[in-house]
């Protein structure tokens, strides 16, 4: 109660005293108080039902449309689009299987609009449901932080004992001059373009310009990327060079090269850059995208108010219980900077669930091997270590490529292979890294075997299916051994 008490004392002084100019027609806040507040509507939903059908009040506050990034601009939207770039993909190469499928056409509009009323279908599918519960109030505002405890969410001062951050992240846009005053693209307006563009300009070579150079360059769009050292600089190199060289034969790729101005005149895009030998180029195209990272969503948050650290690039700093510095406020996601997928983040979400409003742990959370995918043409899958991160000596390699194998033969693969990397001494699996036809599926084959510790021996005796496509990773343990 003195909590409170001190709390609308805040209210009262912040809007009637301390610089805020408020006009007669302006109201005290109305305040509420709730047992678990959680800002961001993607994987913090984790917390929202579960917890409201134990019996206790939670706000759920999301400014923008419900179910975050991945629902509605990012992981299922993209994949929605880049499915049918693979089945394009598939009928450009079905000669070597002597079909005849040379001419392809796209409605590109009609299938942007179909993608996009899809995900707000289901993203609107999420208010009624929380607006039925009676222990759940939705706030569609944004969040302000007064104090560790206390936030501002539109007219309203709201508080709770525990907190959720959980509000993502966006893309990161680099001062490039000239860039701010054009229409560029992200993702965001990328997943939403009716217009096929005859030439896009890409600037970034990681997954997001991976992926959506893809689906435009499948789509029709001459696609040209341009990278600072290489593309997806983060995945294994043997996968890095796969990769490059097949999707080279798909979009233009600029390797070494800096982006030094933009201009924007009549519909055309003017992409000034320099390359590795520091010469000078000009290149036109009629859309620019910018996929160069993504930053989280913090700066807005008036974290300056609480004790809630953040890093030197804005990520929230964490405890391993995912406690921030202000005791009781925990964050995941996105924001706090371990893994950028949400699927970890999902985990993150499930993992204060049990330890915040089931008692089942107390435990640090542990992370198992996290696997990712990358849903370009062909696809690229991992999970554990990459070769470089090894020391010499430390490990046993084994690689097959698909096309040893029947399935492989079948598909008249022409890139992409399995590698494992096993423990010299336990013979444990360490790392998998997949380039090809169903990575994202196969690799869970070797997320498994990670999760239960399996051995070189354990993938090498287990009995596949013939002739199907994990072949190749039963082909990659023996080339091991």
């Amino acid at each position: 109660m003195l909590k409170k008490f001190f709390i609308i004392i805040f209210i009262v002084i912040l809007y009637l005293d301390v610089g805020v100019k408020a006009s007669p027609k302006d109201k005290i806040p109305s305040f509420q108080e709730f047992d678990l507040i959680v800002i961001g509507s993607g994987s913090g939903t984790k917390l929202v039902r579960p917890v409201a059908s134990q019996g206790y009040k939670v706000a759920i506050i999301e400014q923008e449309k419900l179910g975050g990034t991945c629902l509605n601009k990012g992981c299922i939207p993209s994949k929605m689009l880049i499915h049918v770039a693979d089945v394009i993909m598939h009928l450009k190469k079905a000669s070597k299987l002597h079909i005849k499928a040379d001419r392809v056409q796209v409605e590109f509009a009609a299938l942007m609009r179909q993608v996009a009323y899809v995900i707000d279908q289901e993203s609107a599918s999420i208010a009624p449901i929380y607006d039925a519960h009676p222990n759940i109030t939705l706030y569609r505002e944004h969040a302000e932080f007064l104090d560790d405890h206390t936030l501002r969410v539109g007219n309203q001062i709201i508080t709770a004992p525990q907190i959720i951050v959980a509000v993502g992240s966006d893309a990161w846009i680099p001062p490039i001059e000239g860039l701010d005053s054009t229409p560029y693209m992200t993702y965001r307006e990328a997943l939403r373009n009716e217009k096929l563009p005859d030439t896009l300009l890409v600037i970034g070579g990681g997954y997001i310009a991976a992926e959506l150079g893809h689906f435009y360059s499948a789509m029709g769009s001459e696609t040209h990327l341009f990278v600072k050292e290489g593309m997806l600089t983060r995945e294994d190199d043997d996968v890095r060079k796969e990769f490059t060289k097949a999707f080279s034969k798909q979009v233009h790729i600029h390797r070494q090269t800096e982006v030094k101005k933009v201009c924007y005149h009549e519909g055309t895009f003017q992409l000034t850059y320099v390359d590795e030998r520091g010469e000078e180029h000009l290149l036109e195209g009629d859309a620019l995208l910018v996929a160069t990272g993504m930053r989280p969503l913090t700066q807005k948050l008036g974290l300056e108010n609480t004790h809630i650290a953040v890093d030197d690039r804005g990520y929230i700093v964490v405890d391993p219980y995912l406690q921030t510095t202000a005791p009781g406020v925990f964050a995941l996601g996105d924001c706090i900077g371990r893994y950028g997928f949400r699927h970890s983040a999902n985990y993150e979400g499930e993992y204060l669930f049990r330890s915040l409003f089931q008692g089942v742990t107390k435990e640090p959370i542990h992370y198992k091997p996290m696997p990712h995918a990358i849903f370009t043409h062909p696809q690229i899958a991992s999970v554990g270590v990459t070769e470089e991160k090894l020391p010499r000596g430390s490990y046993l390699k084994g690689i097959c490529r698909y096309e040893n194998s029947a399935m492989g033969m079948a598909l008249r693969s022409e890139e992409g292979f399995v590698k494992l990397l096993f423990d010299s001494s336990t013979h444990k699996l360490m790392g998998a890294h997949i380039v090809g036809e169903e990575a994202a599926t196969m690799v869970h084959v070797l997320v498994m075997a990670m999760h239960k510790e399996a051995t070189l021996e354990d993938l090498q005796e287990m009995i596949y299916v013939h002739p199907a496509l994990p072949e190749v990773i039963r082909n990659a343990a023996r080339q091991a051994r």
